[in-house]
């Protein structure tokens, strides 16, 4: 019996399987290569941001000659966790965290449901004159809150809201002009046919806001509870001026109290800084799938 050896590969051939190979291993290091410097570039950038984070965790755990030692220490020898303890009682804490919720929790309400009604007329009712109105409500973005504070605050007390949660609350019923523009965005990518198809069925325009839209909005609509939270907690300037009785105070001005003693304990201030930050961390944990679907899908459609 003859054997037959397999047929020999011309040189040629020898050559072009060993540079695929080749090609292909210089494309993928090429690639891993370019992932390297992105998450490196990243990682730097993220420590930029996270570096001041950790030195408030790192004071609010130290002593006074800890906390202004030079070189700085990071790591305390020992956790001062006395500073948590007399931060919750150097001023009424709970009774400010609860002020400070309670015009969180209405303020993002009113910014749900004023923004997301006006946005919708903006993007799916055709009416006349709609695209210049529109362009005149993003012009109130170029105008400050100092600038319209003394007319507001006149205006409030003339119907007799000074030292109240109304003017902190109530405003954010009437719409915002950048959530408004971030919300008519990402109603112009929700196709027409859905919002037809519900009319063919005998919806009127609010139930198809209410049933077709809203339901399909919610990364969009997390996206502006996130930021109207972080507005209304850390807003200052607002309960400074509407707000006379302490009973009524929010987290901010009872930190701008212990700021204003003679000799400030800093340790006790960047404690109340950590808890002050964590509603806020928490927020953001639990909505941030949807805040980065409602940023990476909102259009820039005209």
């Amino acid at each position: 019996m003859k054997m037959t050896l397999p047929a020999e590969e011309p040189k040629h051939q020898r050559h072009i399987i060993p540079r695929q190979k080749q090609a292909k291993i210089h494309q993928s290091m090429n690639k891993n290569m370019g992932r390297f410097f992105i998450y490196l570039i990243l990682i730097l950038f993220s420590l930029a941001f996270i570096l001041p984070f950790l030195w408030l965790i790192s004071g609010s755990l130290k002593s006074s000659s800890e906390l202004f030692a030079n070189p700085p220490i990071w790591i305390p020898e020992v956790l001062n966790w006395s500073n948590f303890k007399e931060a919750f009682s150097a001023f009424p804490f709970w009774l400010y965290l609860k002020n400070t919720l309670i015009i969180v929790v209405f303020s993002c309400i009113g910014a749900v449901l004023s923004n997301s009604l006006i946005a919708y007329g903006f993007s799916k009712i055709d009416w006349k004159y709609r695209d210049a109105v529109f362009i005149v409500v993003l012009a109130t973005l170029m105008m400050p809150f100092q600038v319209i504070m003394i007319p507001l605050f006149l205006q409030f007390k003339e119907i007799g809201w000074i030292g109240t949660y109304y003017p902190l609350i109530v405003p954010h019923f009437f719409g915002n002009a950048f959530f408004i523009f971030l919300l008519r965005q990402f109603f112009k990518g929700i196709p027409k046919e859905l919002s037809e198809a519900a009319k063919m069925d005998g919806a009127n325009e609010f139930t198809v806001f209410w049933k077709v839209i809203l339901p399909l909005s919610k990364p969009i609509l997390a996206t502006v509870v996130i930021f109207q939270f972080i507005e209304a907690y850390r807003d200052f300037l607002g309960p400074l001026i509407f707000l006379s009785d302490n009973k009524l105070y929010t987290l901010s001005l009872g930190v701008q109290q212990i700021m204003s003693q003679n000799d400030p304990r800093w340790g006790l201030l960047m404690a109340v800084g950590v808890a002050m930050t964590l509603p806020i961390i928490i927020i953001f944990f639990f909505l941030q799938r949807y805040f980065i679907e409602g940023i990476t899908f909102t259009g820039t459609k005209g």
